[in-house]
């Protein structure tokens, strides 16, 4: 009989340093095709889907309408995220990115192909809001299973360097899917409209395809293989991870306020806002790719240095510099000048955003047992979602409609930043341990029944 002890090893030596590059660059890519999909129905909601999908005489209200549909995709994400999760904790991580690659490709082609509101009236909305439902599903479950793709595969000494490029995977979704609709809102309006909209979207089929290509040559994690080989698989982990780590996922919730609710403030609700203030759309997408760009660099830099100085640190730079940028980002954008503009976006993406989101796939997936990894991290990051990112651009709306002015929403920027600082400040300091996955599972056990910090 062969020592589980023995298995546990000869798996963890086949993921060498080679190894990890490689898996790094398939979760990098997967996840930027996948996210694609995702980000480009937040730039439509900004740009086109009021007037298309959600005709007013105020063009505020059609955009908030938007960004209702926007935020309900939101609602599904902890469904799809408690799915997953399950699944991926019982069968492993590869066939749920699979899945969920499938699903987000097929709806985002499904999106480009929907009759409008004048063309077969409410079916219109209620076929937007099934799609964006989906889709929510989906990417619900996307997010875990790329970052454990890496985290559960990498050394610990070098886990934040690594873990980052899975949040790279998702600034390139972002940078491709603001470009592609920079490159077709250059149209003449009727003709933007009419059919230049729905080019991005059905794109996303053909991206499927490459993404799928990628994701079935990856192999399983080397912590799912020594959870499977060990004979600790749960039967129902999502409620092993409700009853054993709670203390986790709440914080893992309270971290992702300012991360999350931040950058849609910053990436989505800015389009809505600099259109209000006359600010021309190209300005504003083009400093929020440039701060993308700039993101995907700075945030493995962060994620390097959480290996370096620790997770909290890092983090809570990033919380606290939301806090301070919250009015100088919307002051900035006020003068219309485009030279400033762009320094409001970068400062608040390329440094505030990327100091919490290069920090978080190593963070938050060490503060989670191997067994029960995927739904823990799944449920947290997912409700995190409905409150923070989903709701963020439809409260930022709804207060500027309400005051006319950008102060309450820089407020409300200020108040998510203080959540997700005290969350952080509560959590353990997981990097300082530099110990492995198993050694760190008793101490995220003693973390739950005591509530101490490390």
């Amino acid at each position: 009989m062969t020592d589980p002890q023995s298995q546990i090893n000869s798996t963890v030596s086949d993921h060498g340093q080679a190894s990890i590059k490689k898996i790094a660059a398939a979760s990098l890519i997967g996840s930027a095709l996948e996210w694609y999909d995702f980000f480009l129905y937040g730039t439509a909601a900004a740009l086109v889907f009021g007037p298309l999908f959600f005709p007013s005489q105020d063009p505020l209200v059609g955009t908030l309408a938007a960004f209702s549909t926007f935020a309900i995709g939101f609602i599904a994400r902890p469904i799809g995220g408690l799915v997953f999760g399950h699944f991926g904790d019982r069968i492993g991580r590869k066939a749920m990115l699979v899945t969920t690659l499938m699903m987000m490709g097929v709806c985002t082609a499904l999106i480009g192909l929907l009759p409008t509101y004048s063309q077969v009236g409410a079916w219109a909305p209620l076929l937007l809001v099934v799609l964006r439902l989906i889709q929510g599903f989906a990417v619900g479950g996307e997010w875990g299973g790329a970052v454990l793709l890496i985290s559960e595969n990498a050394q610990h000494k070098s886990r934040g360097f690594y873990s980052s490029f899975s949040q790279v995977g998702v600034t390139i979704g972002f940078i491709v899917s603001a470009s592609v609709f920079a490159l077709v809102s250059t149209l003449p309006e009727e003709q933007f409209l009419s059919w230049g909209w729905r080019i991005p979207f059905l794109l996303g089929i053909l991206l499927m395809a490459a993404g799928l290509v990628i994701r079935m040559k990856i192999s399983e994690t080397a912590d799912f293989e020594r959870v499977r080989n060990s004979g600790e698989i749960e039967k129902y982990p999502a409620l092993e991870a409700i009853r054993t780590q709670r203390k986790s996922i709440l914080l893992t919730i309270g971290a992702r306020m300012a991360e999350n609710g931040g950058s849609y403030v910053f990436l989505v609700f800015s389009l809505a806002y600099g259109k209000y203030m006359g600010v021309s759309t190209s300005v504003i997408l083009s400093a929020i790719i440039a701060a993308n760009i700039i993101q995907a660099f700075t945030m493995i830099g962060f994620g390097h240095l959480s290996d370096k100085i620790g997770r909290r640190p890092v983090y809570l730079f990033g919380t606290i510099g939301v806090i301070v940028w919250s009015v100088p980002f919307f002051f900035l954008i006020n003068t219309q000048n485009a030279a400033l503009i762009w320094v409001a976006v970068i400062v608040a993406v390329g440094i505030c955003h990327s100091a919490m989101i290069g920090t978080q796939p190593s963070f938050f997936s060490e503060l989670f047992t191997g067994k029960v990894r995927y739904s823990g991290l799944a449920m947290g990051h997912e409700i995190a979602a409905i409150f923070a990112g989903g709701i963020a651009p439809l409260i930022a709306t709804a207060l500027l409609a309400w005051s006319g002015h950008f102060w309450p929403i820089a407020v409300y920027l200020a108040m998510l930043g203080l959540l997700s600082t005290i969350a952080v400040f509560l959590a353990p300091e997981t990097s300082a341990l530099g110990r492995s996955n198993d050694e760190l599972t008793s101490t995220r056990k003693d973390f739950e029944t005591s509530g101490e910090r490390k």
